[in-house]
């Protein structure tokens, strides 16, 4: 509650009257629960790729059932939705102020990866994600680029 909405209602509820319909417009909304995927698909709107990535790489899994953070199958220093290996960032991570067990600190990251290397720190799950039409539309516009860049010349 914002200083303004809080103020107001307890002035109201002092002196005994009813909290004003302003009061309310005031408050937020309490956020709609989401699941890892939609959180990914909103986080990433704007980098379809990196949900693909995401899909196949941890099938958009930050957690197991017993709330422990998600580790990879094949190499357990792969951790969260994004399978960050902890050996390689987690030094990084932490310097720029991202937890990696967090989904937020996860993608976070994941995005600070893509920003600076694009999808090379998820090759080895390449096979599946070069498969996804974000994929193809990613090829599509590095194509689209380099012919433009060629008709320029």
């Amino acid at each position: 509650m914002n200083l303004t909405a809080g103020l107001v209602f307890a002035l109201s509820t002092v002196l005994g009257g009813s909290t004003p319909a302003s009061a309310a417009a005031v408050i937020p909304p309490v956020p709609q629960p989401q699941t890892v995927q939609q959180y990914v698909q909103t986080y990433f709107a704007d980098e379809p790729i990196m949900i693909a990535v995401a899909e196949c790489e941890s099938h958009f899994h930050q957690y197991d059932a017993d709330g422990s953070v998600y580790r990879g199958k094949i190499n357990t220093l792969d951790v969260g939705v994004m399978q960050i290996n902890e050996h390689y960032h987690s030094a990084t991570a932490a310097k720029l102020g991202l937890d990696l067990y967090t989904i937020q600190g996860n993608t976070a990251y994941a995005q600070y990866l893509y920003n600076k290397e694009g999808t090379a720190p998820w090759s080895s799950s390449e096979g599946c994600w070069s498969k996804s039409a974000a994929a193809k539309q990613l090829d599509a516009e590095a194509s689209a680029s380099s012919t433009l860049a060629l008709a320029n010349k």
